[in-house]
C-alpha cells in the first residue's frame, strides 16, 4: 500500500502544477522584459538628465515653430502683393476694352455717318439721273 500512496501523490503533484505546462514560456519572457524595462524606462525618463534633454529639445522646437511662422507670414504677405497686382491688371486691362470698345463704337458711327451721307448721295444720283441713266424724267 506504501507504493500506492506514493504514486498517488505524484500523480495530484502533477495535476496540481499541470497549468504551468500550458504556458508559453517565450511569452512569459517577454512580459517579463517588458516589466523590467518599463521599470528601468521609468526610472531613466524622470532623471534630471532626461528633464535637461525634455527641455532643450522643446525649446528646439518653439525656435523651429517661430521660425515656421515667420516664413509662414512673409509667405502670406507676398501672396497678398501678388493678389492686389493682379487685381490692379486686370482693372486696367477692363479700363483698355472699355476704351477700345468705346473708340470702336466712335469709329463705327463715324464709319456709318459718312456711309450714310455717301449713300444719300448716291441715293439722290440715282433719283435725279433715273433708272436709265437719262437726265431728270
Amino acid at each position: 500500500m506504501p507504493k500506492s500512496g506514493i504514486l498517488r501523490n505524484k500523480v495530484e503533484e502533477t495535476n496540481m502544477f499541470g497549468f504551468l505546462d500550458k504556458i508559453d514560456r517565450k511569452h512569459m519572457g517577454i512580459f517579463a522584459a517588458g516589466v523590467l524595462f518599463g521599470t528601468a524606462g521609468i526610472k531613466i525618463l524622470s532623471s534630471k538628465d532626461a528633464k535637461k534633454v525634455y527641455t532643450h529639445g522643446t525649446a528646439a522646437a518653439l525656435r523651429a515653430k517661430d521660425f515656421c511662422m515667420k516664413t509662414a507670414a512673409t509667405v502670406q504677405e507676398n501672396a497678398e502683393d501678388i493678389y492686389a497686382e493682379a487685381v490692379q491688371i486686370n482693372e486696367e486691362r477692363a479700363r483698355q476694352e472699355a476704351e477700345q470698345m468705346f473708340s470702336d463704337v466712335e469709329d463705327w458711327e463715324e464709319e456709318t455717318a459718312s456711309e450714310g451721307k455717301e449713300h444719300l448721295t448716291e441715293t439722290n444720283n440715282f433719283t435725279e439721273t433715273g433708272v436709265s441713266g437719262e437726265q431728270g424724267i
